[in-house]
């Protein structure tokens, strides 16, 4: 397919400052002289700030990592997550049109589309907040048909769900991502039918749906305020910036309660050893891991039965504080296995590990 730069351009592109300290960050992430390996991610942002990929934003991102002009534009024509078009203010909707969508519906969404937003793809709404496109596999074949809006998936759609939030999305609130037919996640239509044991302590969405709606403005174009500008690869962290409205507080260190205004954490009993007899095998709970267990033994944790007994308050603080394993206690059930564990059961993950 051949790919051009639009017709209308604007006079010039500049990030904005909190964009412009993200980009020199993802620069220093490579070695002298291989700074043009930062085009991709550079020029992702450029495009999260403004809609799409404008000629002077192609441009200024090649300037700043000293490329030719032609270079940038070869990266940018290339991959199609790339939009060489201006796209609606409020959302660019992408309708997946592959085989399991096809056949399960995707024309009658796209037909959703000509109705409610243009006739053609790429064209933008008359009130300037939609434009559409169909795209190839998104890879959520078992909730087809779905498609990809600003940052999420909207899975499991009927034509009159999808105009629903397209609707919604015109009024200024943002639809919970994810499923829309009640599914949690990508499980049988008709429910499990196996690993049930496994079906609780989870959060009120799936992992990427819930912390969309955590979140709570994924639409939100980019400006740099949403997470800490981060270079982890130097050993420190570069310039600062605010949390987006709706962010999650910033996990606490071990054995420190993070901040929750809203009081729905609380820190469980912690021992400053384990019992005479040692510590249980914390590995016997599926998501725990070797380096997983150390990190709960550093926090207090150390037997099955201290984990059995702890609240939706309690889970969520130790969900909060595992750093780099958050939301692991919810999302594995940990509470309803070490109950089962500390009565001396033995649950289908733990008859499995122990061989």
């Amino acid at each position: 397919m051949l790919r051009r730069l639009h017709p209308d351009q604007p006079d010039s592109f500049a990030f904005a400052p909190a964009n412009l300290k993200w980009a020199k960050a993802q620069i220093t992430k490579y070695p002298k002289g291989r700074q043009a390996s930062a085009i991709i991610p550079l020029l992702w942002r450029a495009q999260e700030q403004e809609g799409w990929l404008s000629r002077p934003a192609i441009e200024h991102v090649a300037d700043m990592l000293g490329m030719a002009y032609i270079r940038a534009l070869e990266v940018a024509t290339f991959y199609f997550m790339f939009q060489l078009q201006p796209v609606g203010s409020v959302a660019h909707i992408q309708v997946c049109g592959t085989t399991s969508c096809m056949i399960c519906g995707a024309e009658d969404l796209m037909a959703v589309c000509k109705q409610k937003i243009a006739a053609n793809p790429h064209e933008i709404s008359a009130d300037g907040k939609f434009s559409w496109e169909e795209v190839e596999c998104l890879g959520s074949c078992s909730n087809a048909p779905m498609a990809q809006i600003g940052k999420d998936y909207y899975e499991d759609l009927t034509a009159e769900r999808f105009g629903e939030i397209i609707d919604e999305l015109a009024d200024g609130r943002v639809p919970v991502p994810g499923p829309q037919n009640g599914r949690y996640a990508a499980e049988p239509l008709s429910g499990l039918t196996s690993l049930q044991e496994f079906d609780s302590g989870r959060t009120q969405f799936n992992a990427s749906a819930q912390l969309a709606h955590d979140l709570g403005e994924t639409v939100k174009r980019i400006d740099g305020t949403e997470v800490p500008i981060l270079t982890p690869w130097l050993g420190k962290a570069k310039g600062k910036s605010a949390t987006m409205k709706a962010a999650k507080p910033a996990a606490a260190k071990p054995g420190k309660p993070a901040a929750n205004a809203a009081g729905k954490q609380k820190k469980p009993r912690v021992m400053k050893a384990p019992r005479k007899n040692g510590a249980d095998d914390l590995k016997m709970i599926k998501g725990v891991g070797p380096k997983l267990e150390k990190l709960l033994h550093s926090l207090g944790f150390y037997h099955y039965d201290q984990i059995s007994k702890w609240d939706a308050r309690e889970v969520a603080w130790v969900d909060e504080n595992l750093e780099g394993f958050k939301g692991r206690v919810s999302r594995d059930g940990w509470v309803k296995q070490a109950m089962i564990l500390a009565k001396g059961g033995q649950t289908e993950f733990s008859k499995r590990a122990k061989y």
